[in-house]
């Protein structure tokens, strides 16, 4: 721990407690320090025998700044803080006596006169909303993953199976004995990773666990950075939670959001008095889609705190990936904006190029530091390189949300069946563009909200038909090309929209449709994860292959999921109408027996039966450009899944 200087003059050495060094400063005025939380906020110390706390905080435009909380009875004038001589704005001080638990904030006087009490940006824990203060914590916790950590790290060049399931964990499970609350952490690390293990998961993503003050946020305008909402428990029963994820054999990714913040007074937005985080310019700074302020990419230290902050929850709390939330946002400077709304760059385009190198930079670090973890960008436009590497003129990012597949794929199957066949090039295109990206399919959040409706709600007829079309687009959706993401709910066909005041309608599973439908989920998880066709070559062409994709009339499509062991291939065949088809033909890449290993319409997924029982021997007529073919029963309104059981040689005897 360093001595703070009041003066260049190394002579004269002020006898106070610092945690800062002129390396860090050096760091952090060049936008290069990435473990800020270790030096600014509120940390635990000992000076001169005496505990305390230490105080540290980036206001570089205030004319006072104290430190405020029950222990001074919120008095700005009891625990002022001192500026540092080096002209980094930061203000510090050293106050025994403040322990573990305090509550405190930052009354700030600013050069306009106003008097400003901010909650600390760098806060380890704060008040259950609707109270805003900051807590005085620290993250002792001894964590029981060490051989999670081990087989990630080992593993980390590997291709690997990702099956995400996307909570808010506020409306996940409710408690409607007590009140309707949210479970705390403590339960959802017995009830919520029971159930993700259960169902087949290979990833848990949360919806934003920072601490956020409005709920109906979701957690994406969120004013504590480093704190895992206190809504829920503390950070260590957070730690707890992660780490019961670990022992399941779950990952975690935490959704990040590093594109805008909200308004609120307590909040980042003139943090002291000036426009320090976000730009001043409101067609710059200002948020016209959520209201909410624009960082100023282009300051070094807010690059340190946005860094800073990624790297805080995969060091701390051993996330195993960060989703990036609004990157398009982060890229456009016209973004949502009319003519007039925007300045464009210096070349005079429409890139944001501050956030451009921000993005690269962030992914740089991640993976410089954690080579092993996966940053995941939502990303809807057609930006060339999202998932592609830095140094190959990317943004870095290790997987980009495929928009484009969710939009076509839930429109066609929105779509009548009598009427796909003239829309076959909605559920094809995608494999045109399938490896230009590392790309994860999802069908997040944002498609059961705001007037859309639930996935099942979506799904075209009757009864029969809503669960089989569900069925059979699951089916589809496991075997793209491409990592998988399916928010919570629709593994058991929710019928009604995501509504974050709400419990999910668990009673549901009682309707044996429903059960049906998590039954397939979860054999559609242990199958991924299980067949290397499926996830060996994700994102790269070699994993796929076409075999038919133009029979519209029959709204039919085939193709090939391979892995580098041919033996292993997958043939795939959708029927996107409730008409069984007898003896359809199909050519098969090999000579041999082939045998049905997956099929939607099994009876216990709640469909009709309509099976391919034992084994399937081909025979030598040539179909779809294969030397050899199979005739196969399609299900209503399903896919079936064939894998080859023995190869025979060309002069093998029937």
């Amino acid at each position: 721990m360093a001595k703070k200087k009041s003066s260049k003059n190394e002579s004269t050495e002020q006898d106070s407690f610092s945690l800062l060094t002129d390396f860090d400063i050096h760091l952090f005025k060049s936008g290069k320090h990435f473990k800020l939380y270790e030096k600014l906020g509120a940390h635990l110390a000992t000076f001169k025998k005496q505990a305390g706390t230490y105080f540290a905080v980036w206001a570089p435009n205030a004319r006072n700044v104290s430190v405020i909380g029950n222990f001074n009875s919120w008095n700005s004038s009891a625990h002022k803080l001192t500026p540092r001589w080096d002209e980094s704005g930061i203000w510090e001080g050293f106050f025994p006596g403040i322990g573990k638990g305090e509550t405190y904030k930052y009354s700030i006087h600013a050069n306009t006169g106003d008097i400003l009490e901010k909650a600390d940006p760098f806060a380890f824990y704060a008040e259950i909303a609707p109270n805003t203060a900051s807590i005085v914590w620290d993250h002792e916790y001894t964590w029981r993953d060490s051989h999670w950590l081990a087989e990630r790290k080992k593993n980390e060049k590997k291709p690997k199976p990702y099956s995400v399931y996307e909570v808010h964990a506020g409306s996940w499970k409710r408690k409607p004995e007590d009140g309707n609350r949210s479970l705390s952490y403590k339960e959802q690390a017995i009830e919520l990773v029971n159930y993700v293990k259960e169902s087949g998961f290979t990833h848990i993503e949360f919806l934003p666990v920072m601490e956020h003050p409005f709920f109906g946020s979701w957690g994406y305008q969120l004013t504590g950075y480093f704190a895992p909402t206190s809504r829920f428990g503390s950070p260590q029963e957070f730690m707890e939670l992660v780490d019961a994820f670990h022992e399941a054999e779950i990952g975690v990714i935490l959704d990040w959001v590093p594109s805008h913040f909200p308004g609120d007074a307590h909040g980042l937005y003139k943090f002291d008095g000036t426009h320090l985080f976000e730009h001043a310019d409101p067609r710059k700074g200002f948020h016209p889609d959520w209201s909410s302020y624009i960082y100023n990419y282009g300051r070094p230290e807010v690059r340190s705190f946005l860094i800073s902050n990624a790297l805080f929850w995969i060091e701390l709390f051993h996330a195993d990936g960060l989703r990036v939330d609004a990157v398009a946002s982060m890229l456009y400077l016209d973004y949502s904006r009319k003519d007039g709304e925007w300045i464009p760059n210096e070349y005079g385009g429409n890139e944001n190029i501050e956030a451009i190198a921000f993005l690269k930079e962030f992914n740089e670090v991640v993976y410089g530091n954690f080579p092993d973890v996966a940053t995941i960008a939502e990303e809807s436009t057609a930006w060339p390189g999202v998932s592609k590497p830095t140094y190959l003129g990317g943004l870095g990012f290790g997987q980009k949300w495929m928009m484009g597949w969710m939009h076509d794929t839930l429109h066609y199957f929105q779509t009548d069946p009598i009427h796909r066949k003239y829309h076959q090039n909605e559920i094809t295109f995608s494999a045109v563009y399938a490896f230009t990206e590392n790309f994860m399919l999802p069908l997040s959040h944002d498609e059961v909200v705001h007037g859309k409706g639930s996935l099942m709600g979506r799904m075209p007829g009757d009864e029969w038909r809503k669960f089989a079309n569900l069925r059979l687009m699951y089916g589809y959706m496991y075997t793209h090309p491409g990592t998988k993401l399916l928010f919570m709910g629709g593994e058991f066909g929710q019928t009604a929209e995501w509504n974050h005041d709400k419990s999910l309608d668990w009673y549901l599973l009682d309707h044996g449709g429903h059960r049906g439908i998590h039954t397939l989920i979860k054999d559609l998880n242990s199958f991924y994860k299980n067949e290397l066709a499926l996830y060996q070559y994700s994102f790269d062409e070699r994993g796929f292959e076409w075999v038919d994709y133009s029979d519209r009339e029959n709204s039919v499509i085939v193709y090939m999921r391979k892995s580098e062991v041919k033996e292993d291939s997958l043939i795939v065949i959708c029927n996107f109408t409730p008409e069984a088809r007898n003896l359809y033909r199909i050519g098969v890449p090999f000579r041999g027996t082939w045998k049905e290993v997956f099929n939607s319409d099994e009876l216990k997924y709640g469909g009709s039966g309509v099976l391919n029982q034992g084994v399937l021997n081909t025979t030598p007529v040539k179909y779809h450009n294969k030397d050899y073919s199979v005739s196969i029963t399609l299900p209503p309104l399903g896919i079936s899944i064939l894998k080859l059981q023995e190869e025979k040689a060309e002069f093998d005897l029937e």
